[in-house]
């Protein structure tokens, strides 16, 4: 039998179906066995396992990495870094830099800042009204998806109008590309916030009331609308409102592919914690009542919420403690402490440990095209593989994050479960919990092993294409007589 890279001996391989003792053998970046010790080849290099579990390395689909355009806040190096030793083995990065990444240009930009990454990573480019004929050469380019920020966030980057939004969807429908969006309604937001300063509110829970649930509500549903009437792959962001869970609920049940992620801020915080962090908690969709925490939960464990993601958005602390709640820049950092939080309340007994594997890795695998790619421990797959002790113990401490935003609403929290050894695609970046800088720029763009099922395309005889191009209308027509229909629910 040949003689492999590594096998990793003796812990408990878990997957959303199951959990296992077992080894995992691992050769040229690839699991090439899952099983019983004594089967497992010869290898140059073995790992004790011994006591740990052994799970995919996260998926996380939202992080800021602010390079290039901010690097007093982060650069790639720097918050890959803190992925890497937060158990996090791909990143998809948002396009709100500066330049914004919806150029060929900002995007090559981008991807040569990327370079320094430890772990893998994808780039979701800009989509607004700027970009909507551009989407396609964009792709080409090296993006993996599109953001939409039908919200207002940091960057200002202007929200895509609806006419943008469903060209684009007509666009993207027929690839399978999946858009993320920030769904929030930034005309409800902007005129109660005109309000809110006119009136001299300063204090933190002004945020939260210049974005109240029905922001969300409304650009939820219309952003489904759009996606069920074309038939595109919609993601919606940090969904952080009970309120709205019945369109994603409802849409999912009328077979409308569209998934969503919560983080960990909107399911363990709420304003009371707001009251006493202040500016340091402003994030979009901002931190809400208490209410709104229990039937996040549930959402995640019956399956209408689909991942877990961060929303890492760091900045300098002098950035999030000012006076004035309206002059504090919104986000913090999330990818280095998800893990800790998620596997605590894990310990805690509100959900399994094969759940866990389903929200941070399986599910994002499959919503953005790596299934049996990455998000698993099984043969064929990457060895993205996070060793981790679940009886562990520790404080988060801010000053101790790879992020150059070290602010952390969670400092010194107390979490039980702990990554102590992350690998990507078969190479360790972390070993015992210390960083192995010499791996810095192992990571790389998922691009090339994106695997996205086959489109479901709605009414393409009624695109901007089919309606401005000679004879496309009847191509259309004829292509899908006796086929189409309108799947809106009536």
């Amino acid at each position: 039998m040949k003689t492999v890279d590594t096998v990793i001996r003796g812990g408990t391989v878990v997957s959303s179906q199951r959990i296992v003792k077992a080894s995992v053998a691992i050769d040229n970046g690839l699991i090439v066995a899952v099983g019983d010790d004594a089967v497992m080849p010869d290898a140059r290099e073995t790992v004790s396992a011994e006591g740990l579990y052994v799970l995919p390395g996260a998926i996380d689909s939202h992080v800021h990495f602010r390079d290039p355009g901010y690097p007093h806040k982060e650069t790639w190096k720097t918050g890959s870094a803190a992925a890497a030793c937060g158990g996090v083995t791909t990143v998809f990065d948002m396009p709100n830099t500066n330049p914004p990444t919806g150029t060929l240009e900002a995007l090559a930009m981008k991807l040569k800042a990327a370079e320094s990454s430890y772990v893998d990573f994808g780039i979701h480019a800009l989509f607004d009204d700027s970009t909507v004929a551009t989407l396609i050469d964009l792709l080409d380019g090296g993006a993996t998806s599109f953001k939409a920020f039908v919200g207002n966030t940091f960057g200002n980057l202007p929200a895509p109008s609806d006419g943008a939004l469903l060209e684009g969807f007509e666009t993207l429908a027929p690839l399978g590309i999946r858009t993320t969006v920030h769904a929030e309604n930034s005309s409800i937001m902007a005129r109660r916030q005109k309000h809110l300063r006119d009136a001299g509110r300063t204090d933190p829970l002004a945020h939260l009331a210049a974005r109240p649930a029905v922001a969300e509500i409304e650009a939820i549903g219309r952003i489904i609308t759009l996606a069920e009437w074309t038939g595109a792959r919609v993601h919606i962001a940090h969904h952080s409102a009970a309120d709205s869970l019945y369109l994603l609920r409802e849409a999912k049940r009328r077979g409308v592919d569209v998934t969503a992620e919560t983080c960990p801020q909107y399911l363990l915080l709420n304003t009371v914690n707001m009251l006493d962090l202040g500016g340091l908690l402003r994030v979009n969709p901002p931190v809400r009542e208490p209410r709104h925490n229990e039937p996040l939960w549930r959402a995640l464990l019956d399956g209408v919420i689909d991942m877990i993601a961060t929303d890492h958005a760091p900045h300098a602390p002098e950035e999030k403690t000012r006076d004035d709640i309206w002059e504090c820049d919104c986000g913090f950092p999330g990818v280095e402490t998800q893990m800790p939080l998620m596997l605590t309340e894990i310990n805690g007994g509100r959900a399994a440990i094969t759940d866990y594997v389903r929200w941070s890795a399986e599910a994002p695998a499959r919503a953005w095209g790596l299934q049996g790619i990455k998000g698993v421990i099984a043969p064929g797959a990457h060895a993205d593989i996070v060793l981790v002790d679940m009886g562990r113990s520790e404080n988060l401490s801010q000053y101790r994050l790879q992020s150059i935003g070290k602010i952390s609403p969670w400092h010194d929290r107390q979490v039980k479960g702990c990554p102590l050894h992350t690998m990507v695609r078969g190479r360790f970046v972390v070993r015992d919990g210390e960083l192995l800088e010499h791996t810095a720029g192992w990571g790389q763009s998922i691009k090339p092993v994106q695997r996205m099922p086959p489109a479901r395309v709605a009414h393409p005889d009624t695109t901007t294409r089919a309606i401005t191009e000679p004879g496309a209308a009847e191509r259309e027509a004829r292509a899908t007589a006796g086929g189409a229909s309108c799947k809106i629910h009536r």
